[in-house]
């Protein structure tokens, strides 16, 4: 993707965060660019990964998270915020995105944020990153000298955190190495994530100041499959798809999953 390429889409971007209680479409977007829809759709997918009603999609179900760890609110009220008025959109689509009902995500995410935070001197261990069987994936990852947080690894079916991964795990402290296990077959796309240690609930679900990877081409899972990536992490880019799926939450079911064996 080019320069010019990667500033229209950031423009595009800007543009839906600041319009979502309107009913946007491809075709609008398409117009503020001063591209045909075909090629602005191209030219988007190619820099997000996903398709423009995707991409908005998730701006308004993250937008909805950040509306739900505000004061209380009308979960009708949020929904009309963010452009799904109708109450059981607004909560069908939270919950594909995020995992959890709009309300439980709200009434969890204190204690979900207390959860992570346990970790921030105790090393995290899992049973299943040692029990040898296949498939894995052995997982390499390079952060920057000064990152002091977690480190969320998944298996995604595609190249956007924005569902419950396959598989998936974390580490923490100084380590940066890990083993993915209990894989489905099938072809899924390396995402990683690197969330600071925030003393602020907000802050392990609204990442948009989050470190990114990505392994550049995907994985293809078979029942003998065992292979090694490495995943460098960066700083956010302006047309990178929000984080919406609820890692603090996916961390704590793989936790009490791990502690279940």
């Amino acid at each position: 993707m080019n320069e010019e390429h990667g500033e229209i889409i950031a423009q595009a971007i800007q543009y839906m965060k600041k319009h979502l209680d309107e009913p946007l479409t491809t075709r609008q977007l398409a117009d503020q660019a001063g591209y045909s829809p075909f090629h602005f759709s191209r030219i988007f997918k190619k820099a997000t990964g996903i398709s423009v009603r995707q991409y908005l999609s998730a701006l308004r179900v993250e937008s909805g998270k950040s509306e739900l760890l505000k004061a209380p609110s009308l979960l009708v009220k949020i929904g009309m915020h963010v452009g799904l008025t109708s109450p059981g959109t607004f909560n069908s689509r939270f919950k594909q995105f995020v995992g959890l009902s709009p309300s439980k995500f709200r009434s969890v995410s204190e204690s979900l944020h207390q959860y992570v935070n346990q970790y921030r001197h105790k090393p995290l261990s899992f049973k299943d990153e040692k029990s040898g069987r296949l498939p894995r994936v052995h997982c390499r990852i390079e952060a920057p000298s000064a990152f002091h947080g977690i480190i969320y690894v998944g298996l995604f079916p595609r190249p956007v955190p924005d569902q419950k991964p396959a598989a998936g795990t974390a580490v923490n402290l100084k380590r940066r190495t890990c083993v993915i296990t209990g894989i489905p077959p099938g072809t899924y796309y390396v995402l990683a994530a690197g969330i600071p240690w925030s003393l602020n609930p907000k802050d392990y679900y609204l990442l948009n100041h989050s470190l990114r990877g990505k392994l550049d081409t995907p994985v293809h899972i078979n029942e003998t499959t065992d292979i090694s990536v490495a995943i460098t992490l960066r700083e956010p880019q302006p047309y990178d798809p929000p984080i919406v799926v609820n890692l603090p939450l996916l961390l704590f079911e793989k936790d009490r999953s791990n502690s279940a064996k």
